[in-house]
């Protein structure tokens, strides 16, 4: 069942990236409003599942789990029927909302019926693979569904799927909670939340708009506001959200670190991707599907010789070499333009997937071995909160990176294809308003093919500079695990009773996939 959870979590992740093209058409939405399609759903996944995971300690994991997945059913019928981008938006944050209550919940369940490391070491390589397994399917899911009916369809299977799921838990799924006593922390649930939104607020707008904007700079500001009032509140919570005695193990402060930082270049480079494929390629939604299942495939097909590896390859080698990989895959991306080949992409995109199918298994198996038993939901739920804070900055970041570049660099391509002044002015203005899209939709007679052309061109300027970013930090995530992740001990610090106190270091062991003779 924790399987089937994490599967329907992240089933939505990239069915929508991948139809973001044809969502654009539909709506007529931005660039900006695009990036909050996908930032609707992770933001509340990364603002609610520290929460969650306490919840489930508290209140039973097996309810929170099918509240989870009663709420990814309710957000998949509202983005059914949106007529909106704002509808959308609110269907995405309820299917967000299921998804921050089943991931930690999902790491608990198995951290609770596989205490042992090494054999939960396994189980955690199969979450994995179904987590990657709906990052595969989705794109072809979307695909096949768009082939022949409108966008919103992409959204009818999840409702069922999660449906049945919650049938299935109510007579096979065994309850279970932490022990000791734990209470819901809602002053450092409401400056989490606060803190996380409005960053990923700030981003998103100021890179649609300006940074200099007195919006953008109430919400940066809120966003460090907050973001120390949770520290605060969190240190002197008697039951904290997050113990922050956690970060005294080095393997969980180097695998959180490197959940949020690669995620944030590598979901923002999908988001990147997706749009390359739709505007600049033109592709159908099933071939950008095909292209982006690759990644994900190769992932799989590596996962579960990894599993295996994690008993003889330290985490600090398979994390610190997977992340190397995926960063020169990356940079071999750098060279594509409009008429880059499917063969001459995928070996580039299979060995992207070949580095993320590294680190993905190792980096949650250790963050939740690197701590006392008893906190492993808590750590699962840290690691996966962390993750989720650099996946949603990602579409913001490089979303307002690629927006920024390719608007600068408009104006000289559309001058290069031979475009008046007066044309000139008008793609831009258009653009500026309405987003990249917008050129799409202008009536320029004979001039429109050489406009399409010209955003053709700044878009794959804002794509590079995007994979240059993405592969820059991809690049401090490996260095981040090498030298961080050199521990061979689990946490030094136990933490007893409700976890909120100092222990012995009684009953500690390596983290999995550390090798203690290392």
């Amino acid at each position: 069942m924790a399987c089937v959870g994490v599967f329907v979590a992240y089933l939505p992740v990239t069915t929508v990236s991948v139809s973001l093209p044809a969502i654009q058409r539909a709506m007529h939405a931005s660039t900006a409003q695009l990036a909050w399609v996908s930032d609707a759903f992770v933001l509340p996944m990364a603002a609610l599942i520290l929460t969650a995971g306490v919840v489930g300690d508290v209140h039973g994991r097996k309810r929170v789990f099918q509240a989870g997945l009663a709420c990814c059913a309710a957000g998949a019928v509202i983005a059914l029927s949106a007529q909106s981008i704002e509808v959308l938006w609110i269907g995405q944050a309820f299917a967000g909302v299921g998804a921050a209550a089943l991931l930690p919940t999902t790491l608990a369940l198995i951290s609770h019926v596989v205490p042992d490391p090494r054999e939960r070491g396994k189980f955690i390589g199969l979450w994995a693979t179904s987590l990657l397994s709906a990052l595969a399917l989705g794109p072809i899911i979307a695909g096949i569904v768009l082939e022949h009916f409108a966008w919103r369809w992409i959204y009818l299977l999840a409702a069922p799927v999660s449906l049945v799921a919650m049938v299935c838990a109510a007579r096979l799924l065994t309850d279970s909670r932490a022990a000791g006593a734990r209470r819901l922390d809602w002053p450092g649930q409401i400056t989490a939340a606060l803190a996380i939104t409005a960053l990923v607020y700030g981003v998103i707008e100021g890179g649609a708009g300006s940074f200099s904007d007195a919006k953008v700079l109430v919400a940066l500001f809120t966003a460090v506001v907050s973001g120390v009032a949770f520290v605060l509140v969190e240190r002197r919570s008697d039951s904290p959200m997050l113990d922050l005695k956690l970060f005294r193990s080095a393997a969980f402060s180097a695998t959180t670190l490197v959940a949020m930082i690669s995620f944030l270049g590598l979901i923002g480079f999908f988001f990147a991707l997706s749009l390359y494929f739709g505007m600049v390629q033109q592709l159908s939604t099933l071939e950008a599907g095909v292209r982006l299942m690759t990644v994900s495939l190769m992932a799989i097909l590596v996962g579960a010789p990894v599993g295996r590896l994690m008993h003889r390859l330290s985490a600090r080698a398979l994390i610190t070499g997977g992340l190397l990989v995926s960063a020169g895959a990356l940079l071999s991306l750098i060279t594509i333009d409009a008429d880059t080949s499917y063969v001459s992409l995928v070996w580039r995109l299979a060995l992207l997937g070949l580095g993320m199918g590294l680190v993905i298994t190792p980096m949650t198996a250790t963050a939740v071995a690197s701590v006392p038993h008893h906190l492993a939901g808590m750590a699962a739920a840290g690691n996966n909160a962390f993750r989720q804070v650099g996946g949603a900055l990602g579409p913001a970041v490089l979303g307002a990176l690629l927006t920024s570049r390719a608007t600068d660099s408009l104006s000289g391509h559309l001058a290069e294809a031979g475009l008046t002044g007066a044309q000139r002015n008008s793609v831009v203005s258009a653009v500026d308003e309405g987003g990249l899209g917008a050129v799409a939709r202008m009536d320029l007679g004979p001039a429109q093919g050489r406009a399409l052309g010209a955003l053709s061109e700044a878009f794959l300027d804002g794509l590079h500079l995007c994979l240059i970013v993405s592969a820059v930090l991809t690049l401090l995530a490996a260095a981040v695990a090498a030298l961080l992740l050199r521990s061979p001990r689990q946490a030094t610090t136990v933490m007893t009773g409700s976890g909120s106190g100092v222990g012995s270091t009684a009953g500690t062991r390596p983290p999995v996939g550390m090798n203690p003779r290392r």
